[in-house]
């Protein structure tokens, strides 16, 4: 709580009772834990159980006990309710099946914690107001439903790549039971390309796991990372994935965002990245699937592929937007161009104000030692 208060109330502003929030905060993320244990030792004993089973039905006394995904793939159809927004569907769903915290959630969607609250809240509500039953969907319904639950796939799996908070940079099991959800959504949908899109992504992100911390856990950029650390088996099987689904269209933001990954992984070395085919990519995801997130990748493509300047040209304009210039990695971005460009005291301040907004202990140890590292070439 007083770690959250650091970032917070220089942010918001002092509560008017600091010590009445600060209880209540830790209260809460004392609950978030022990709901968050709680639901990762059942998944952990229903695994020792699991005979796998591809089918869609409730168990009966002559089926054999579901898996585990299987379990979690039905709750979070059933949350992703047709009477909720998408954000909506996908924020009830990360909280209830996923054991997902409110501070992870809101991460995740880029917006305070008392506002993801209040969109939980409002949800439960609509689904009241409606009179919600809680049934598997219809095969017509089931599309809409497919699309929300690959968003909370891919959240989840965000958050066991890169913690938003804590003294660890990878919860390597969420991320794992997140691979895990999306393999068997793909044996159930084995047509559906941005199932495999996704899938593909998250095995091609994963395959760098190995490299991404030293021996101390500290943060290992993807420019510095050893390479043949990576776990090549999952790499080569995010690359077919992509070859049998790319060429068949329409391309979907998940297929975009696996071919970017795949460009990565197919470079034998940082300095041999095809940045102007990732610029490229990066335009055509803005399309189809704008948002400040990924406008924030493409700044760094940018960045690369055509000079520092004309990155910072894509990154200025997100200042302007309350939740990124309230987020950590839009300055770690901004500074890591600002020093490309050699603009180093400006470079400076923004690694700075990106270490003391993020909450991951990792990510802070390495914003500050690049700022130390700037510090003594000045």
């Amino acid at each position: 709580a007083a770690a959250a208060a650091a970032v917070q109330w220089p942010r918001d502003g002092t509560p008017h009772d600091p010590g009445a929030w600060l209880v209540r905060v830790a209260s809460r993320r004392l609950l978030d834990g022990v709901r968050a244990d709680r639901a990762r030792s059942a998944r952990e004993e229903r695994l020792g159980r699991a005979v796998p089973d591809d089918g869609w039905t409730s168990p009966s006394a002559e089926q054999p006990p579901r898996s585990p995904e299987q379990d979690t793939l039905q709750l979070a159809l059933l949350c992703c309710h047709p009477s909720l927004s998408r954000p909506s569907q996908v924020a009830l769903t990360l909280r209830s099946v996923t054991g997902l915290g409110v501070q992870q959630i809101a991460a995740a969607f880029l917006v305070p914690e008392r506002t993801l609250t209040q969109r939980l809240t409002r949800a439960r509500a609509t689904l009241r107001a409606a009179g919600a039953r809680f049934s598997m969907p219809s095969p017509a319904e089931l599309p809409a439903r497919v699309g929300a639950v690959l968003d909370v796939c891919h959240l989840t799996f965000n958050e066991g790549y890169t913690r938003s908070s804590g003294d660890q940079l990878v919860d390597a099991l969420l991320a794992e039971e997140a691979i895990a959800l999306v393999r068997r959504l793909r044996r159930a949908l084995p047509d559906h390309d941005e199932v495999a899109g996704l899938l593909a992504l998250v095995l091609l992100t994963h395959a760098r796991t190995p490299a991404r911390t030293d021996a101390r856990g500290d943060l290992v950029p993807l420019a510095e990372q050893d390479r043949t650390r990576w776990d090549h088996d999952l790499v080569a099987e995010g690359i077919a994935l992509l070859e049998r689904v790319l060429p068949r269209g329409p391309v979907g933001r998940y297929q975009l965002q696996a071919a970017i990954a795949a460009v990565h992984a197919e470079a034998a070395g940082a300095e041999q990245t095809d940045w102007e085919q990732i610029r490229v990519l990066y335009e055509m995801l803005e399309r189809i699937a704008p948002g400040p997130a990924v406008t924030l990748n493409k700044a760094v493509a940018v960045g690369m592929a055509r000079g520092a300047e004309h990155g910072l040209a894509v990154v200025e304009p997100l200042l302007e937007q309350e939740s990124m210039r309230h987020h950590h990695r839009t300055h770690a971005v901004r500074a890591h161009l600002l020093e490309r460009a050699g603009r180093v005291a400006e470079a400076a301040d923004s690694y700075r104000q990106a270490a003391r907004l993020t909450a991951s202990t990792p990510e802070q140890r390495y914003l500050n030692a690049r700022l130390r590292r700037l510090d003594g070439a000045r």
